[in-house]
Protein backbone atom coordinates (compact mmCIF):
# COMPACT_ATOMS: atom_id res chain seq x y z
CA UNK A 1 0.00 0.00 0.00
CA UNK A 2 1.53 3.39 -0.76
CA UNK A 3 0.53 4.81 2.58
CA UNK A 4 1.97 2.33 4.74
CA UNK A 5 5.46 4.07 5.53
CA UNK A 6 8.72 1.49 5.51
CA UNK A 7 8.94 1.99 9.65
CA UNK A 8 6.54 3.31 12.05
CA UNK A 9 7.84 4.30 15.41
CA UNK A 10 6.28 6.35 18.03
CA UNK A 11 9.38 9.40 18.44
CA UNK A 12 12.30 10.39 16.11
CA UNK A 13 14.25 9.07 19.04
CA UNK A 14 13.34 5.43 18.08
CA UNK A 15 14.67 5.80 14.37
CA UNK A 16 17.99 3.74 14.51
CA UNK A 17 20.13 5.88 12.27
CA UNK A 18 23.08 4.01 11.99
CA UNK A 19 21.14 1.52 10.13
CA UNK A 20 19.12 3.84 8.12
CA UNK A 21 23.17 4.66 7.10
CA UNK A 22 24.31 1.14 6.87
CA UNK A 23 21.51 0.70 3.99
CA UNK A 24 22.97 3.66 2.41
CA UNK A 25 20.78 6.49 2.66
CA UNK A 26 22.68 9.81 2.47
CA UNK A 27 20.16 12.22 2.89
CA UNK A 28 17.27 12.85 5.37
CA UNK A 29 14.11 15.18 4.41
CA UNK A 30 11.99 15.39 8.06
CA UNK A 31 8.42 17.53 8.04
CA UNK A 32 8.52 20.18 9.82
CA UNK A 33 5.54 20.86 12.28
CA UNK A 34 4.55 18.01 14.53
CA UNK A 35 7.41 16.27 13.42
CA UNK A 36 10.62 18.26 14.69
CA UNK A 37 8.86 21.25 16.70
CA UNK A 38 5.47 21.58 17.73
CA UNK A 39 3.15 22.75 15.35
CA UNK A 40 3.41 26.42 14.39
CA UNK A 41 5.88 27.16 17.24
CA UNK A 42 8.91 28.40 15.43
CA UNK A 43 10.73 26.69 18.18
CA UNK A 44 12.71 23.25 18.23
CA UNK A 45 12.77 21.24 21.49
CA UNK A 46 16.24 21.00 22.67
CA UNK A 47 16.75 17.46 22.30
CA UNK A 48 15.04 17.62 19.00
CA UNK A 49 17.36 20.61 17.89
CA UNK A 50 20.99 18.54 19.13
CA UNK A 51 19.53 15.18 17.21
CA UNK A 52 19.14 17.17 14.14
CA UNK A 53 22.96 18.78 14.53
CA UNK A 54 24.13 15.22 15.58
CA UNK A 55 22.37 13.84 11.94
CA UNK A 56 24.09 16.30 9.69
CA UNK A 57 27.65 15.23 10.74
CA UNK A 58 26.38 11.90 8.67
CA UNK A 59 23.84 12.86 6.70
CA UNK A 60 22.80 15.57 4.34
CA UNK A 61 19.48 17.29 5.99
CA UNK A 62 16.82 19.23 5.16
CA UNK A 63 13.40 20.53 6.17
CA UNK A 64 10.56 20.12 3.64
CA UNK A 65 6.91 21.70 4.85
CA UNK A 66 4.00 22.14 3.44
CA UNK A 67 3.30 25.49 5.65
CA UNK A 68 3.16 28.91 2.88
CA UNK A 69 3.94 31.01 6.09
CA UNK A 70 7.32 32.88 4.29
CA UNK A 71 8.19 34.34 7.98
CA UNK A 72 7.84 31.75 9.71
CA UNK A 73 9.60 29.77 7.34
CA UNK A 74 12.48 31.84 6.93
CA UNK A 75 12.32 32.06 11.16
CA UNK A 76 12.96 28.73 11.41
CA UNK A 77 15.60 28.65 8.53
CA UNK A 78 17.35 31.21 10.74
CA UNK A 79 17.53 28.70 13.52
CA UNK A 80 18.50 25.91 11.77
CA UNK A 81 22.35 24.70 10.15
CA UNK A 82 20.36 23.13 7.37
CA UNK A 83 17.83 24.13 4.33
CA UNK A 84 13.74 24.70 5.46
CA UNK A 85 11.80 24.76 2.63
CA UNK A 86 8.58 25.63 2.83
CA UNK A 87 5.22 25.52 0.16
CA UNK A 88 6.57 21.91 -0.58
CA UNK A 89 2.50 21.12 -1.49
CA UNK A 90 3.19 17.47 -0.45
CA UNK A 91 2.15 14.83 -1.29
CA UNK A 92 3.55 16.57 -3.92
CA UNK A 93 7.19 14.93 -4.25
CA UNK A 94 8.39 17.75 -6.64
CA UNK A 95 10.20 20.37 -3.92
CA UNK A 96 11.87 17.04 -2.53
CA UNK A 97 12.73 15.91 -6.21
CA UNK A 98 14.57 19.67 -6.83
CA UNK A 99 16.00 19.88 -3.53
CA UNK A 100 17.44 16.19 -3.89
CA UNK A 101 18.82 17.19 -7.50
CA UNK A 102 20.60 20.05 -6.04
CA UNK A 103 22.65 17.82 -3.52
CA UNK A 104 23.17 15.27 -6.18
CA UNK A 105 21.58 12.30 -4.10
CA UNK A 106 19.19 9.78 -5.31
CA UNK A 107 15.85 9.53 -3.93
CA UNK A 108 16.89 5.68 -3.11
CA UNK A 109 19.43 7.53 -0.89
CA UNK A 110 16.65 8.76 0.37
CA UNK A 111 14.37 8.52 4.05
CA UNK A 112 11.41 10.92 4.42
CA UNK A 113 10.40 11.56 8.01
CA UNK A 114 6.72 12.69 8.77
CA UNK A 115 3.45 12.68 11.25
CA UNK A 116 1.00 12.26 8.82
CA UNK A 117 0.62 9.34 6.01
CA UNK A 118 -1.43 11.22 3.68
CA UNK A 119 1.41 14.03 2.83
CA UNK A 120 5.06 12.86 4.37
CA UNK A 121 4.66 9.10 3.42
CA UNK A 122 3.03 9.38 0.16
CA UNK A 123 5.11 12.64 -0.83
CA UNK A 124 8.41 9.71 0.16
CA UNK A 125 6.57 6.91 -1.74
CA UNK A 126 5.81 9.06 -4.70
CA UNK A 127 9.30 9.79 -4.56
CA UNK A 128 10.92 6.80 -4.22
CA UNK A 129 12.59 6.81 -1.03
CA UNK A 130 12.03 5.24 1.97
CA UNK A 131 9.51 6.04 4.47
CA UNK A 132 9.32 6.74 8.13
CA UNK A 133 6.01 7.76 10.04
CA UNK A 134 6.33 9.46 14.13
CA UNK A 135 3.61 10.47 16.07
CA UNK A 136 3.00 14.25 16.65
CA UNK A 137 5.88 15.67 18.44
CA UNK A 138 2.84 17.17 20.72
CA UNK A 139 0.53 14.25 20.45
CA UNK A 140 -0.54 14.34 24.25
CA UNK A 141 -1.98 17.79 23.81
CA UNK A 142 -3.07 18.02 20.50
CA UNK A 143 -6.59 18.84 20.01
CA UNK A 144 -9.51 16.57 19.96
CA UNK A 145 -10.44 16.52 16.24
CA UNK A 146 -6.43 16.19 15.18
CA UNK A 147 -6.34 13.30 17.73
CA UNK A 148 -9.68 11.91 15.78
CA UNK A 149 -7.47 12.73 12.24
CA UNK A 150 -4.39 11.20 13.08
CA UNK A 151 -6.48 8.07 14.09
CA UNK A 152 -8.16 7.70 11.53
CA UNK A 153 -5.29 8.33 9.38
CA UNK A 154 -3.49 5.24 10.88
CA UNK A 155 -6.38 3.17 10.64
CA UNK A 156 -6.37 3.38 6.63
CA UNK A 157 -1.83 2.41 6.96
CA UNK A 158 -2.82 -0.75 8.90
CA UNK A 159 -4.78 -1.75 6.29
Amino acid sequence: MILKPDYNVVSLFDIDFKEIKALGVNALLFDLDSTVMPSKSGEYPMNVKELLNELKQNFVIAIISNNKNKDYIEKVQAMSAFPVIGHANKPSPKIMREFLKSVNISPAETVVIGDRPLTDVLAGKLLGAKTILVDSITKDTENKPTRIVRKLERLVIRK
